[in-house]
């Protein structure tokens, strides 16, 4: 903005970016600047703590206007409209249809089918009964043979007399995903990417506006990959299927717009925003390499899902905020389709209620925010502008790095792509396990009192469990590294998990006492930092007022018969309290746990030799100690 020529408020000088600096900087009072305010990602890059409009020089996709070439403002010049998708959980052509006619009713405008029992076209007219194909996406997953199934649905097409180039939807399509999944190839690499270019030349003939390859990059966020990882392999699994079928001499402009990428959105609002404006941006650049006849062949389509990997089996209902702010995001980042999962679908089949939450998150977004009538809101934004530019630069960069090792098959052959992928996958829930990074309900403020054991549906398909056995394919090795789908939190589940089913079993809840002493304000913090610490294994937490002395609080501790007692008091006053209490309760019982919540590491190894057994604090890793704490007790 050119503020000589700003007729809002003229009175206001111009603040330079020298003096916002200065400003910042006598601030921090000394603190550095760079570990207080600069971002680092696990993405590898950095974050200012803010942008100005100096720093939009040189991006050069600014002046482009929606449904243009890069396309990073998204495909449409009027409107953001995008499908509402909503998957079908049942296999049954009979119960998927009544689940779909009734989503459909509800405010679905897309329906996602598993269509591993469609054999006929008999079979597809009771899944699509009472559906109009051209009104509504059908998007199929689970096939056994996709050439097959869209043989199918032109048959259906044909028999029904329906205009077969108004069809629209997708086909899960996507060899590359298999054999990261599996550690397999699904018959042989000749014949699933051999597929590739008959997919298309079927797609083109019988159902010209389906897309028939999906390039899954949801699985690699789910699997613990960063963005980035996430767009660049996404990138290369697409530009492999380009390479497969032009390689059979197919046209780009046949191949491309039949390629629909579904990637899965994170809780980091602003910057899944930018990812998915990247993305286009990228996808844009790879396709224009192959020389497109049509530009609108270099648009890229996109499908997106809301995260499984950061969603919680305890405190569920926090899902419900993540799904909103995921869906926010992908809203506004310009997504072409969206399908929340429900809060419910990590512990059990999501009933009516869930599913309708997840439905209408969308349809709220959709029509009562306007989101739907605003093309690109993020266009200009200081902050997003730079970080789509930065997304695209380190995803572009780790995109070339593979496919200078031959692309994406031979990075998925050689294990580079699921190393990298599992390396982060570690230190992600490394975070989660040192609280690092929070998650709501399990590793920081936990409802001790909920309990989720008798809500965890298990449902086990004992054919598939025979199958499985009859084929060793539990023991069996595979060609190929894998990648894990996993969350976050799956540890920490697990943990208060075991503690359920220890009491259930016959056992005693473990309980926390906490003897507090001293300074009111440092017992008080460390006790609601104990409380949270040790509700994360679902344990018992006792917190008193307070004592006046230390043979009230060991008198007290003793009585409650709980496994640990947490110390809570300040660092000064340990050195003279800690040892007096621990000695007396190790006295009275010697398989007392004594916990000392804080680190003075002046007096560490002092405590530690009159008994204590553990220290609390904020950088302890809290899986790792509450593990220990498990085995101690014989939960474990």
């Amino acid at each position: 903005m050119d503020q000589k020529n700003d007729k809002l408020f003229p009175e206001f000088p111009a603040v330079s970016t020298t003096e916002w600096e200065a400003k910042i900087i006598e601030g921090l009072k000394g603190a550095d600047y760079q570990k207080k305010l600069i971002w680092k990602t696990n993405e590898g890059f950095d974050i200012k703590p803010y942008y100005r409009v100096e720093d939009l020089t040189g991006l050069e996709y600014l002046d482009t206007n929606p449904g243009k070439y890069p396309f990073v403002r998204g495909s449409d010049t009027k409107a953001n409209i995008w499908e509402i998708r909503q998957d079908m959980d049942s296999s049954d052509p009979e119960k998927a249809n009544a689940q779909a006619v009734d989503a459909l009713r509800r405010g679905a405008t897309g329906i996602s089918f598993g269509a591993a029992m469609i054999k006929t076209v008999s079979d597809l007219e009771t899944l699509l009964k009472g559906i109009c194909v051209g009104e509504t996406g059908c998007h199929f997953g689970a096939a056994t043979s996709y050439p097959d199934l869209i043989r199918l649905m032109g048959e259906f097409a044909g028999k029904h007399h329906l205009n077969a180039s108004v069809i629209k939807g997708s086909f899960d399509f996507d060899p590359i995903s298999y054999l990261l999944l599996e550690g397999e190839f699904w018959i042989s690499e000749e014949f699933d990417m051999g597929q590739v270019a008959e997919m298309v030349k079927l797609g083109k003939k019988l159902l010209p506006s389906m897309k028939v390859i999906t390039v899954n990059g949801q699985y690699f966020h789910n699997c613990g990959s960063t963005m980035v990882q996430e767009l660049a392999f996404s990138l290369a699994a697409g530009n492999e299927y380009l390479a497969a079928s032009t390689g059979k001499g197919l046209s780009i402009d046949d191949v491309a717009p039949r390629i629909v990428f579904s990637l899965a959105i994170g809780s980091d609002y602003f910057m899944e925003i930018a990812k998915l404006r990247a993305a286009r941006l990228l996808w844009a650049r790879i396709v224009e390499q192959y020389k497109p006849a049509n530009e609108s062949s270099m648009l890229m389509n996109i499908h997106c899902s809301t995260s499984n990997f950061n969603k919680s089996l305890f405190d569920p209902y926090v899902n419900l905020l993540r799904t909103t702010t995921e869906s926010m995001s992908a809203v506004l980042g310009g997504t072409q389709s969206l399908s929340v999962i429900p809060f419910d679908a990590f512990y059990k089949d999501p009933d009516e209620i869930s599913t309708r939450i997840a439905r209408n998150q969308q349809i709220i977004l959709k029509e009562e925010t306007y989101l739907e009538h605003v093309v690109d809101p993020a266009a200009g934004s200081y902050y997003i502008e730079n970080l789509t530019d930065t997304i695209a630069k380190t995803a572009w960069d780790l995109f070339k790095k593979v496919e200078e090792m031959g692309g994406m098959l031979a990075a998925v052959k050689a294990g580079y792509i699921q190393e990298e992928v599992e390396k982060q996958a570690i230190q992600r829930k490394l975070d989660v396990a040192t609280r690092k990074t929070i998650v709501l309900g399990t590793n920081q403020y936990p409802n001790v009192h909920e309990m989720m054991l008798e809500k965890i549906q298990e449902a086990i398909d004992l054919s598939e469990e025979s199958e499985a056995e009859e084929k060793g394919e539990n023991e069996k090795s595979t060609t190929y590294k894998k990648l894990e789908i996993i969350r976050a939190t799956d540890d920490f589940d697990d943990l208060r998990l075991a503690t359920e089913v220890y009491v259930e079993e016959g056992g005693k809840r473990p309980s926390v006492f906490l003897l507090t002493m001293g300074n009111l304000a440092m017992r008080k913090a460390r006790a609601m930092f104990s409380t949270n610490f040790f509700g994360c294994a679902g344990y018992n937490v006792i917190d008193k007022e307070g004592f006046a002395t230390t043979s009230e609080g060991v008198k007290d501790a003793l009585a409650s018969k709980s496994e640990i007692i947490v110390i809570c008091s300040s660092d000064e006053e340990y050195a003279v309290i800690t040892p007096e209490i621990t000695m007396a309760l190790k006295g009275k019982n010697k398989d007392v746990q004594v916990v000392v919540a804080g680190f003075p590491k002046d007096i560490v190894e002092q405590l530690k030799a009159v008994g204590v057994d553990e220290f609390i604090h904020i950088r302890t890793n809290v899986l790792e100690t509450l593990t220990r704490f498990q085995e101690k007790l014989g939960i474990l």
